[in-house]
């Protein structure tokens, strides 16, 4: 996959994905990879090894396959989606958007920064995803 760094947007099935993952492992945080087909951010990779707590979501970058990260995504369980010392530090790893979902992971309940914490507009988009992609 090739890494893309102008991003149209995210497909809303995609959202919509990250939103239920971000409820349903409430109170712990969750932490993926995001990538992108033709600029539209389309599927979120979960690395082995994540660890997940109430203050945070530790991804092992070292377990990640040969793909290219268009950026990350992670949830907080408070409604605090600000990036932390630690987002930032990431960010700068992954790519050049970072979803950020905060408790209670409605539609309105995320931003987007770019890698150097700045919130970034990322338009939702109403697209088909193909049989092939995998959320």
């Amino acid at each position: 996959m090739k890494k893309n760094t102008e991003i149209e947007g995210i497909a809303r099935e995609t959202l919509d994905f990250i939103l239920e993952v971000s409820r349903s492992t409430y109170p712990n945080e969750f932490a993926g990879l995001l990538e992108a087909k033709d600029g539209i951010i389309t599927d979120v990779l979960f690395l082995p090894g994540t660890e997940s707590s109430e203050s945070n979501a530790v991804l092992k970058l070292f377990m990640m396959p040969n793909i290219s990260a268009v950026g990350s995504v992670h949830s907080h369980p408070s409604s605090v989606i600000r990036p932390s010392k630690a987002d930032l530090r990431l960010f700068s790893k992954t790519g050049t958007r970072h979803i950020i979902t905060g408790h209670p992971y409605k539609s309105k309940n995320w931003k987007c920064y770019d890698g150097s914490g700045e919130i970034v507009d990322l338009p939702v988009l109403d697209v088909e995803l193909q049989d092939d992609d995998v959320l």
